[in-house]
């Protein structure tokens, strides 16, 4: 299991993370993204590799 988090103070929106992630984790609320679909991370990083201001972060549970 997985947990992601996004830095909302650092997320602008950018979208980078929700169009990468191959398990579809991710959805933008509020102009910000959000791990809404957190249980189907399968924890590849690719989130934390695209984001262009280091908002998002993965950690084994």
């Amino acid at each position: 299991m997985w947990n992601v988090e996004v830095d909302k103070d650092k997320c602008q929106g950018s979208q980078e993370c929700i169009d990468a992630c191959p398990a579809a984790v991710f959805e933008l609320v509020d102009g910000k993204s959000d791990p809404v679909y957190m249980e189907e991370c399968i924890g590849c990083e690719t989130c934390v590799e695209v984001c262009p201001t280091g908002a998002c972060t993965v950690t084994e549970v």
